[in-house]
């Protein structure tokens, strides 16, 4: 017994320092080299940090582009989906009202043109990013809002556009928050 306990106790102590410092220092250290020094990239206005801009934030004014649905409200110590299902009727009636309180402040829209992701949360709920149809659907209702040309507001979403990387990998986005922040530039 002896001659098996012994090498199994080293083993066990050598992947315990390995998993539970070694990797944690080298993921450390790896955080400090991204952009943010692992502490998340900050978007600031006038030198006041205003968000983050991998995170999703709440958005419900009218004056600005509302960001996806979130099943976490935002928070990003607590990220995640909802976990229900397509045939869930209470995550059926979820989306279902977020459509009809969409429909009310964009009265011009019809229910086909709504993306989905407009009423739906995203799996890690956090995130920043609307398509480009997401952004143009609400254009109307924030040109009438703000009383301004709708032209001008498209031209907006139109610079905003980030293509995918290298143009092959996923689909274009825009940064919600970094595109209200825009418009808010905007006489």
């Amino acid at each position: 017994m002896k001659k098996y306990l012994l090498p199994s106790l080293k083993i066990t102590l050598v992947f315990i320092v390995i998993c539970s410092v070694l990797y944690p220092l080298f993921i450390a250290a790896v955080a400090k080299l991204a952009p943010g020094g692992g502490k998340g990239v900050t978007v600031s206005v006038n030198g006041k940090v205003v968000g983050y801009a991998n995170v999703g934030q709440k958005f419900t004014n009218d004056k600005y582009f509302w960001s996806r649905p979130s099943a976490v409200d935002y928070n990003a110590a607590g990220s995640a989906g909802s976990n229900k299902g397509p045939s869930n009727p209470e995550y059926l009636k979820q989306v279902q009202d977020r459509l009809d309180s969409f429909l009310v402040h964009n009265p011009g829209v019809k229910k086909e043109e709504v993306p989905s992701e407009l009423v739906t949360a995203s799996g890690s709920g956090l995130d920043p990013d609307l398509s480009p149809q997401g952004a143009y659907v609400q254009v109307a209702r924030i040109a009438k809002t703000r009383n301004i040309p709708a032209e001008k507001i498209t031209a907006l979403v139109d610079q905003q556009i980030q293509n995918p990387l290298l143009s092959l990998f996923g689909p274009k986005k825009i940064n919600v928050l970094k595109l209200n922040i825009e418009l808010n530039k905007i006489k």
